[in-house]
C-alpha cells in the first residue's frame, strides 16, 4: 500500500506534564482528592504541550453506510442512515441536542451514504459535507473486501482533510459515526485485530436479538473466515484489516484520529465504532495511544475487549450504545471541569492555607 500517508506522532510534552503535576500538587486540596480529574488535566497538558484546554472543542461524524446490511444484521434498514444525516443537519438527533447544549460545532462528513437525504440547512445544526470518496464503490464485507486499496486511502485523507478543515486553535475533537452495519463492520474487525471468537464480540447494535442476533454472528464468522482464508489478512496488518472487513467511515475516523493526535489536539474517543478505529491505528503505530482519551464503556459486547487492548479507563458507564460521538459529547463537561479546576483554583500559598504539615509536626 504505497499511497498510504505518513503519520509522524509527537511524544507527550514532559515540560507541560511536569508543570500540570506541579501546580495540581500546589492547589488547595489534597494532593489526589479530585482523583481522574487531576488526571485529566495533566493528560491534556502532555498532550497539548502546554496548559490543559478543553474548548475549543469540535464534535466531527462520519457517516457511510453498508452493504452487508442486506442480511439482516440491523433492526433498521439502510435508508435510516440517509435519513439520519438529514436529522443532523436539522438539528434534531440526539448529537445536535448535546452540541448546542455544549456550545460545540458539529460537522458531519458523508463518505459513503447510498441513499439521498435532504440538503437542508437547519439553522442550528450540523455542517455537512459530501467528500468525493462517498462515490466509490464499497464491498458486502461478508463475502470480499469491503474496500479497495485506492478507496481506503481515499478514506483515510477524508478523514484527515476535515480535522485540517477545523479552525487551528482547536484543543479537542470528539469523533463519532452513522452507518447502518457498521457494529458489525466494527465487530470483525475486532475479532480479526484481537484474535476473538464471533460470539464474544458481536452485540446489539440498534438493537436485534434472537435470530437477528444468531444471524448476525454467523455474517461476522463469514466475513472474518473469508477475510482469513481467501484475503490472507492477519491481525499483525491492520491496515488489510480495516480494509477487508471495516467500512468508509471506520477508514475515515482512523484518517481523522491520526491526523488530530498529529497536530496535538486530544481525541475524545466516543463508542464501540471509533474505539475499534482507534485500535487499527495504535496497531499501525503504537505512539498513536498518548493522545487518545476515552468518553465511556459502551454496553456493545465487543467494547470491553477493544477497551482492554487499549489499556483505557473510560470515563464513563452509562449504558449508552448509540454512537454518533453522543457519549464523548456527554464525557465532554468533565474535560470542561478538570480545566476550569487546574486553572482557576487557588493555590496553598495565594490562599495562605497551610500546606500538609512536615513530618514530626501537629
Amino acid at each position: 500500500m504505497a499511497l498510504l500517508p505518513h503519520w509522524v506522532f509527537p511524544e507527550l510534552d514532559a515540560s507541560a506534564l511536569g508543570a500540570a503535576r506541579a501546580r495540581q500538587d500546589t492547589l488547595t486540596k489534597p494532593r489526589g482528592s479530585l482523583g481522574v480529574l487531576e488526571d485529566l488535566a495533566v493528560a491534556l497538558a502532555g498532550i497539548q504541550g502546554g496548559a490543559p484546554a478543553s474548548r475549543p472543542a469540535a464534535a466531527v461524524l462520519f457517516a457511510a453506510d453498508h452493504p452487508v446490511a442486506r442480511h439482516g444484521v440491523s433492526a433498521y434498514p439502510p435508508e435510516v442512515t440517509a435519513a439520519m444525516v438529514a436529522n443532523f443537519v436539522r438539528g434534531g438527533a440526539a448529537a445536535s441536542v448535546l452540541c448546542r447544549n455544549l456550545g460545540v460545532d458539529l460537522r458531519v462528513v458523508d463518505v459513503g451514504v447510498a441513499h439521498p437525504y435532504e440538503r437542508v440547512d437547519g439553522g442550528d445544526g450540523a455542517r455537512l459535507r459530501r467528500d468525493p470518496v462517498a462515490d466509490d464503490p464499497i464491498g458486502d464485507l461478508r463475502i470480499e473486501d469491503a474496500l479497495s486499496e485506492v478507496v481506503y486511502e481515499r478514506a483515510l485523507r477524508a478523514g484527515a482533510a476535515e480535522i485540517d478543515a477545523l479552525d487551528s486553535d482547536t484543543r479537542v475533537v470528539l469523533l463519532g459515526d452513522m452507518g447502518i452495519g457498521n457494529t458489525t463492520a466494527a465487530a470483525a474487525m475486532t475479532a480479526l485485530l484481537l484474535g476473538l471468537a464471533p460470539e464474544d464480540v458481536v452485540g446489539a447494535g440498534t438493537g436485534v436479538s434472537g435470530d437477528a442476533l444468531s444471524r448476525k454472528i454467523e455474517v461476522v464468522r463469514d466475513a472474518t473466515r473469508r477475510a482469513q482464508e481467501v484475503s490472507g489478512v492477519l491481525r499483525t496488518d491492520p491496515h488489510r484489516v480495516v480494509q477487508a472487513v471495516g467500512g468508509k467511515e471506520i477508514a475515515a475516523l482512523v484518517g481523522a484520529m491520526a491526523r488530530a493526535i498529529e497536530l496535538r489536539m486530544a481525541v475524545l474517543v466516543d463508542g464501540f465504532i471509533v474505539s475499534t478505529a482507534a485500535l487499527a491505528l495504535v496497531r499501525m503505530c503504537a505512539e498513536a495511544r498518548s493522545g487518545m482519551l476515552f468518553a465511556h464503556r459502551s454496553a456493545e459486547r465487543g467494547h470491553a475487549h477493544v477497551l482492554a487492548a487499549l489499556d483505557a479507563r473510560p470515563l464513563l458507564d452509562l449504558g449508552m450504545r448509540l454512537g454518533e460521538a453522543s457519549a464523548a459529547l456527554a464525557a465532554l463537561p468533565l474535560l470542561d471541569a478538570a480545566c476550569a479546576l487546574h486553572a482557576g483554583m487557588a493555590t496553598f500559598a495565594s490562599a495562605s492555607v497551610p500546606d500538609r504539615a512536615r513530618p514530626g509536626t501537629r
